[in-house]
Protein backbone atom coordinates (compact mmCIF):
# COMPACT_ATOMS: atom_id res chain seq x y z
CA UNK A 1 0.00 0.00 0.00
CA UNK A 2 1.77 3.15 -1.27
CA UNK A 3 1.15 6.50 0.12
CA UNK A 4 -1.16 9.14 -2.26
CA UNK A 5 0.98 12.20 -2.34
CA UNK A 6 -0.85 13.61 -5.82
CA UNK A 7 -4.49 13.42 -5.89
CA UNK A 8 -6.43 12.05 -8.67
CA UNK A 9 -7.97 14.18 -11.79
CA UNK A 10 -11.02 12.38 -10.51
CA UNK A 11 -11.21 13.38 -7.41
CA UNK A 12 -10.27 17.05 -7.38
CA UNK A 13 -12.95 17.37 -10.25
CA UNK A 14 -15.03 15.72 -7.70
CA UNK A 15 -14.22 17.83 -4.80
CA UNK A 16 -14.68 21.42 -7.04
CA UNK A 17 -17.23 20.74 -8.25
CA UNK A 18 -18.56 23.06 -11.24
CA UNK A 19 -18.11 26.31 -9.27
CA UNK A 20 -14.75 25.47 -8.68
CA UNK A 21 -13.19 24.44 -12.05
CA UNK A 22 -14.94 27.97 -13.49
CA UNK A 23 -12.99 29.89 -10.81
CA UNK A 24 -9.98 27.53 -12.16
CA UNK A 25 -11.03 28.73 -15.86
CA UNK A 26 -12.18 31.85 -15.42
CA UNK A 27 -9.04 33.14 -12.99
CA UNK A 28 -6.48 34.25 -16.07
CA UNK A 29 -9.17 36.74 -17.52
CA UNK A 30 -10.80 37.76 -13.70
CA UNK A 31 -7.58 38.51 -12.22
CA UNK A 32 -6.49 41.16 -14.96
CA UNK A 33 -9.40 43.11 -14.86
CA UNK A 34 -9.57 43.10 -11.03
CA UNK A 35 -5.72 44.05 -11.44
CA UNK A 36 -6.92 47.51 -14.02
CA UNK A 37 -9.74 47.78 -11.67
CA UNK A 38 -7.82 47.87 -8.63
CA UNK A 39 -4.73 50.43 -10.24
CA UNK A 40 -7.67 52.94 -11.51
CA UNK A 41 -8.96 52.74 -7.49
CA UNK A 42 -5.20 52.69 -6.35
CA UNK A 43 -4.91 56.24 -8.93
CA UNK A 44 -8.41 58.23 -7.74
CA UNK A 45 -7.46 57.54 -4.15
CA UNK A 46 -4.02 58.65 -4.24
CA UNK A 47 -5.14 61.63 -6.34
CA UNK A 48 -8.14 62.45 -3.44
CA UNK A 49 -4.93 62.37 -0.67
CA UNK A 50 -2.90 64.74 -2.94
CA UNK A 51 -5.92 67.50 -3.02
CA UNK A 52 -7.03 67.17 0.53
CA UNK A 53 -2.88 67.72 1.42
CA UNK A 54 -2.84 70.49 -0.91
CA UNK A 55 -6.41 71.82 0.57
CA UNK A 56 -5.45 71.52 4.16
CA UNK A 57 -1.50 73.18 3.42
CA UNK A 58 -4.08 76.25 2.54
CA UNK A 59 -5.84 76.16 5.54
CA UNK A 60 -2.93 76.21 7.79
CA UNK A 61 -1.35 78.77 5.85
CA UNK A 62 -4.24 80.91 6.48
CA UNK A 63 -5.01 79.77 10.40
CA UNK A 64 -1.07 80.48 10.67
CA UNK A 65 -1.34 84.26 9.22
CA UNK A 66 -4.47 85.00 11.23
CA UNK A 67 -2.46 83.56 14.64
CA UNK A 68 0.63 85.44 13.60
CA UNK A 69 -2.13 88.51 13.22
CA UNK A 70 -3.42 88.13 16.52
CA UNK A 71 -0.36 88.18 18.05
CA UNK A 72 1.32 91.12 16.42
CA UNK A 73 -1.80 92.74 17.75
CA UNK A 74 -1.56 91.33 20.90
CA UNK A 75 2.32 93.20 21.37
CA UNK A 76 0.74 96.09 20.23
CA UNK A 77 -1.36 97.02 22.89
CA UNK A 78 0.98 95.62 25.38
CA UNK A 79 3.76 98.41 24.37
CA UNK A 80 0.97 100.53 24.15
CA UNK A 81 -0.42 99.85 27.86
CA UNK A 82 3.73 99.97 28.77
CA UNK A 83 3.84 103.48 27.11
CA UNK A 84 0.81 104.94 28.72
CA UNK A 85 1.68 103.54 31.80
CA UNK A 86 5.87 104.67 32.13
CA UNK A 87 4.00 108.78 30.78
CA UNK A 88 2.18 109.52 33.68
CA UNK A 89 5.05 108.34 36.44
CA UNK A 90 7.68 110.54 34.43
CA UNK A 91 5.35 113.40 34.26
CA UNK A 92 4.83 112.92 37.65
CA UNK A 93 8.55 112.76 38.46
CA UNK A 94 9.14 115.95 36.32
CA UNK A 95 6.29 117.94 38.04
CA UNK A 96 8.14 117.17 41.83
Amino acid sequence: MALKMIPELEEVVEGLGVPGIAAIVLLPVIIPAVGGIGKSLTKATIKGGIVLYEKGKGVIAEVGENFEDIVAEAKAELAEQHTTNIEPATQEGEVS
